[in-house]
């Protein structure tokens, strides 16, 4: 059993927290929301009233946080005067590579050792334990992180040193939401030109034109397997987060100079569709969009 210093308790942080709970560690749980806190208790965690006060002692200290600023604010204010210099540092949240980069650096510039673990996989896979983890450190701070990630994933990946965790996760990212917008546009034309959905699936996902956004996430209601598209497009993973990471991939392209025209249509097709008013409803939605619909 671990202690664990656990920040974040969001609608990913939350399952995550209860995951590593559920497998016996001793987990000091933080978050803003009082709520958040209430059943971080009620799955296990120890809830307490500061970022500090979760990492003191802490063997471990894991992070799940909105943006690259709030992880660089609680590393900074926080994490690095209280933790013990044994700790290993885990940020799992979706943020910049240079974000990354800069936190990882000042940790190590403290002698304190840090990976970067974004994850894949959505809420539910988050309370399954089914998340894939990219990570970006040493080969040595992989493996020590691997056992505390292992509890919360299915998949935990080493991608390279530290930040390469994040490079992989905006990659990975770009790609989803472009395939998704592909995989919409093909299925509003297919029938416009008055081909059954049902019909154009079981073609394509049996054709080239296969991907996981048709085959595994199709974005039209009660075709292929269930996914958000049969519940309204409620729950999975929001437009507004699809928007975030789409912007961050196309901020690092344009810092080392790659060409993603895909990424940047894609990026602005969800950027009209959370403007009006899709930003709480799954990524699939964008087939809203492309259909004339409203959100």
């Amino acid at each position: 059993m671990a202690r664990i210093g656990f920040i974040g308790l969001g609608n990913m942080g939350g399952g995550m927290a209860a995951n590593l709970a559920k497998a016996g560690h001793d987990v000091r749980a933080f978050d803003l929301s009082p709520d958040a806190l209430d059943r971080a208790k009620a799955a296990g965690c120890l809830p307490v009233t500061s970022a500090a006060e979760a990492v003191t002692d802490a063997e471990f200290v894991v992070t799940m946080l909105p943006a690259g600023k709030h992880v660089r604010a609680v590393y900074e204010n926080e994490v690095f005067a209280a933790a013990p210099g044994t700790a290993l540092l885990l940020d799992c949240s979706t943020i910049d590579v240079a974000s990354a980069k800069a936190v990882g650096a000042a940790a190590q510039a403290k002698g304190l050792a840090m990976v970067d673990a974004p994850v894949s996989g959505g809420i539910a896979a988050a309370a399954g334990g089914t998340l894939t983890f990219m990570v970006g450190g040493s080969a040595d701070h992989f493996a020590r992180a691997e056992p505390i990630l292992d509890k919360m994933g299915k998949a935990v990946i080493h991608a390279g040193p530290l930040g390469a965790g994040q490079a992989a996760k905006i990659c990975n990212n770009m790609l989803l939401g472009a395939t998704m917008v592909a995989t919409c546009e093909a299925f509003v034309m297919a029938q416009k030109l008055g081909l059954d959905p049902q019909t154009f699936f079981d073609i394509s996902s049996k054709a080239s034109g296969q991907s996981w956004s048709m085959t595994s996430y199709c974005p039209v209601p009660g075709v292929g397997p269930q996914t958000p598209a049969d519940n309204g497009y409620q729950g999975g993973f929001a437009s507004a987060l699809m928007l975030k990471d789409l912007k961050l991939a196309i901020e690092a392209a344009q810092g080392v100079d790659a060409s993603v025209p895909m990424g940047a249509a894609a990026g602005a097709l969800y950027q009209a569709f959370v403007n009006g008013g899709g930003a709480g409803l799954d990524f699939s939605g964008i087939i809203k969009l492309l259909n004339g619909e409203s959100a």
